[in-house]
């Protein structure tokens, strides 16, 4: 898959002669010298964090049988796509907080673009399997095992991962076949649409038209779904006799709700509302917020309500001691 991508890229790159561009300088911390320091301390915690909580996820269903079931067949894509959604955006943030020539290559700025969409609009989509997963548990528990079996569940996660990749490629070769000739300064710490498009020595219309319909189609589509589901899904359980049976399937759909509002609300409040609404500071805080810190909570959402995860994990520890 990623060989597949680095091709397309280097296919991109071989077009981009007609720019005079050849690095990028990233001004996204340039009002803040005397706090670059702690931001980069925040930055890292969060960064080993996501790396370390979601590798852990990854590890536990990998190793228990009693996690390959569907919805943790999704939950280990999931943790994947946070480590390298992360990873696309982190280490060059890192390296230059620390850095007093705060730039990119033009190559890396695309790479960095094109990752950092294939994971975004990859997770989008797998949020929404995620609510369907839980809809067909919830609303339809007798025809579950047959309607979720391997075959489905891969499905789904292939779609996802196809849409992302087919959507991150397409985006980043339409941008950076662009003549750049121009300034290279853009005021944000990572290559977004926006801010590199507006470097461009051409008319953009057509891609920012392109890129607009991509906020919508991606953003809104699917989470107007998974607000559907969960419209569906609490109805079901309020029919539910029994009040024991009601607690435990809002528990079951508890961790999905908070990571899809967490992710979808800092995503839509930053990629929906008209621009000229809020500060640029506001803008790099908010991307802060979904490209650092919501990874490292995702992996403590699920571990703190779900007793399946903490019972693999314990069971792994024991084993550890054992030896």
């Amino acid at each position: 898959m990623f060989l597949f991508v680095a091709f397309g890229l280097d296919e991109t790159m071989k077009n981009v002669n007609q720019s005079c561009l050849t690095e990028i300088v990233l001004l996204g911390f340039s009002d803040f010298q005397s706090m670059r320091e702690l931001i980069f301390c925040l930055a890292l915690i969060f960064y080993v964090m996501a790396l370390v909580g979601n590798g852990l996820i990854l590890f536990l269903i990998c190793l228990s049988p009693t996690l390959h079931t569907p919805m943790y067949f999704f939950l280990w894509n999931l943790s994947f796509l946070e480590i390298g959604y992360t990873s696309s955006i982190s280490p060059k943030m890192l390296v230059n907080l620390l850095s007093e020539k705060q730039t990119i290559s033009f190559w890396g700025c695309g790479c960095q673009m094109c990752f950092f969409l294939l994971f975004g609009v990859t997770e989008c989509c797998l949020l929404c399997a995620m609510a369907y997963d839980r809809y067909v548990a919830i609303c339809k528990p007798l025809q579950y095992p047959y309607i979720m079996n391997f075959r489905e569940c891969a499905t789904l996660a292939a779609t996802s991962w196809t849409i992302g990749i087919s959507l991150g490629l397409g985006h980043s070769i339409s941008i950076f076949t662009l003549p750049f000739c121009g300034s290279n300064r853009i005021s944000h710490f990572f290559c977004d649409l926006m801010p590199v498009l507006r470097l461009a020595s051409t008319n953009t219309y057509k891609n920012e038209v392109a890129i607009a319909v991509l906020t919508v189609v991606v953003d809104l589509t699917p989470f107007l779904l998974i607000l559907v589901s969960y419209i569906l899904i609490i109805f079901t359980i309020l029919r539910m006799p029994v009040a024991k049976n009601r607690r435990k399937a809002f528990s079951t759909c508890s961790s999905h709700i908070t990571v899809v509002f967490i992710f979808y609300g800092t995503v839509i409040f930053t990629y929906i509302r008209p621009n000229s609404e809020y500060s640029v500071d506001t803008n790099r805080f908010l991307a802060l917020l979904y490209t650092v810190v919501t990874p490292s909570l995702n992996p403590i959402i699920y571990s703190l309500r779900n007793k399946e995860i903490k019972a693999a994990f314990m069971k792994l520890v024991s084993k550890k001691q054992s030896f």
